[in-house]
């Protein structure tokens, strides 16, 4: 199998040659009309074979735009790419495709897919890429803009199911909260896949993702119930550490000597004032610090 890479095409300047072909016109309606009313079947013949061969050379003449490229082919053989812009002449049988240079952006549907851990989840992204090789843009596939599409979808997809949505706290990477590493997995992933149809991908980040509208509700649930851990989590050990302090103060300045169980008894009653997730009713003792 033939792959094919860009190579640049010389065409002439196209000026010259337009002005040449323009005074080949001029000249050969002007032959004819003289002729014509002259009755000269000479002058006329060869006016009509100025007028054939100017006809003739005019597909010759294209322009090629800035960040463009035309890509040359002469009865199925691949001649070259022009990328210089301006006015050019080539073979007037030459066939000229032209391919957009520039830098293009699309966004990916909304897919639906399941992660790592089986859990449906709707996906997108945003994808920024441009043609670098335009031979192998035209040849090597059918439709490169289409194959660009595709591609990243298929590439989407599978990155989906390799990361969990969210680890709830455990250190794995997942797609909400590494978004940037799973973003360059994403672009490597597309590179790879477009390396064959002469496409450069600049960019392709994560432009959506929730859960799916069946597991919302409980997904939602589930991060609320996480939240609520973690913030119990972190206020106990706070509690412990203030508790702590508390009594190895107490100790230390001979403010109030406890037994272990008048400590129990404080520690459980400081626990309750600092770990309560409300305001909490104190009962002072009028009495001896044993009533």
């Amino acid at each position: 199998m033939t792959t094919f890479h860009e190579t640049q095409a010389k065409p002439m300047s196209g000026v010259p040659m337009a002005l040449l072909l323009f005074a080949a016109f001029a000249v050969g309606v002007w032959m004819f009309a003289t002729g014509a009313r002259a009755e000269d079947g000479t002058r006329i013949v060869s006016a009509l074979v100025i007028l054939t061969i100017a006809t003739s050379l005019t597909p010759g003449l294209f322009v090629v735009n800035p960040n463009e490229g035309k890509v040359l082919t002469l009865f199925g053989t691949y001649k070259g790419t022009t990328k210089s812009p301006g006015l050019w002449f080539t073979n007037p049988f030459m066939a000229k495709k032209a391919v957009s240079l520039r830098v293009r952006n699309f966004e990916t549907g909304k897919l639906k897919v399941n992660d790592a851990r089986s859990n449906p989840v709707d996906i997108a992204a945003v994808v920024v890429w441009r043609v670098t090789d335009t031979a192998e843009a035209m040849f090597e596939v059918n439709d490169y803009e289409e194959y660009v599409h595709m591609q990243s979808e298929s590439a989407l997809r599978a990155l989906a199911s390799t990361y969990p949505y969210d680890t709830h706290g455990e250190a794995d990477i997942s797609l909400s909260t590494h978004t940037d590493i799973v973003s360059h997995s994403l672009l490597q992933a597309l590179i790879e896949r477009l390396a064959k149809a002469g496409v450069e991908v600049l960019e392709a980040r994560i432009s959506h993702l929730a859960y799916a509208q069946e597991i919302a509700a409980a997904m939602l649930q589930r991060q609320q119930a996480s939240a609520v851990v973690a913030a119990r989590q972190t206020i106990v050990e706070g509690a412990v550490g203030m508790v702590q302090m508390a009594l190895e103060q107490l100790s230390a300045q001979r403010i109030v000597d406890f037994d272990d169980e008048r400590k129990a008894a404080m520690v459980s009653n400081l626990l309750v004032v600092l770990c309560s997730d409300r305001a909490v009713t104190p009962v002072v003792n009028t009495g001896t610090i044993h009533h």
